[in-house]
């Protein structure tokens, strides 16, 4: 008895304070529109970076899409002086026309 009478005292002061005489007040919005916030801030940076991703021909798990490893592959090929223009142009064509997606 003696306990939850102490339990009683210390809860009504606390409870008053945080509720105040009108119950919670215009700050109980805050926490929901908080979250909110975080998940907005987050879905914008990881979202973006996964939209980049996409459009620059990165698949799932950071690699390259076949068709871009094609066209670095006949880039370099072309950079060391493999390949000539005309043989590069015309091959880059192929692998683009034959790119699925």
């Amino acid at each position: 008895m003696t306990a939850t009478l102490a339990t009683g005292m210390l809860a009504a002061p606390v409870a008053a304070h945080y509720a105040g005489p009108w119950g919670p007040g215009w700050w109980f919005l805050l926490i929901p529109l908080f979250w909110i916030a975080v998940f907005a801030v987050l879905f914008a940076i990881f979202g973006r970076r996964w939209r980049r991703a996409a459009e620059n021909g990165y698949g799932p798990h950071g690699r390259l899409s076949p068709a871009r490893q094609a066209e670095a592959t006949l880039a370099e090929r072309f950079a060391r002086g493999d390949i000539d223009e005309t043989e590069y142009r015309a091959r880059l064509e192929v692998i683009r026309t034959n790119a699925t997606g």
